[in-house]
């Protein structure tokens, strides 16, 4: 087994592929997202989420769009797989197997913060116009 390897063009790390001009999802995370079955229980709405969250920068709208689906693992709630479940759960796939190249940020370039606030908080962290990383997450009923 390698342990070191020099002069690569692109590195794979932690499921993303990182070289000079971007950092993508790897290949491989991708398919497994493709090939994930309609989730019949809530511990397949946590492992689904699970996988897909942690590539919620890929995605604008993340926690909109997955609102649906994650409510389902509320404490006390019934597991009711609707319409609306499915429609989000094939739309997150469909934006992560497309997922956007993210941007390498340049630490001496300016930096833009794109923002919204309709239903929860969003942000798209830019730079010469090309996405950096998104983040969002729906408010809760205090706030």
């Amino acid at each position: 087994m390698v342990k070191c390897e020099f002069f690569q063009s692109e590195v794979r790390y932690l499921g993303h592929v990182i070289s000079e001009e971007c950092i993508a999802i790897d290949r491989s995370k991708i398919q497994a997202i493709i090939d994930w079955p309609t989730p019949t229980n809530v511990g397949e709405v946590h492992n689904f989420m699970g996988l897909v969250g942690y590539y919620h920068r890929y995605v604008q709208d993340f926690s909109r769009i997955a609102h649906p689906i994650t409510s389902l693992q509320r404490k006390g709630k019934r597991f009711v797989w609707i319409e609306q479940c499915e429609r989000e759960f094939r739309i997150l796939k469909e934006r992560l197997t497309n997922a956007p190249i993210l941007a390498v940020p340049d630490p001496l370039e300016n930096f833009v913060v794109c923002t919204d606030s309709l239903e929860g908080l969003g942000a798209a962290l830019m730079q010469d116009g090309r996405v950096i990383a998104y983040e969002s997450r729906k408010l809760k009923n205090h706030e």
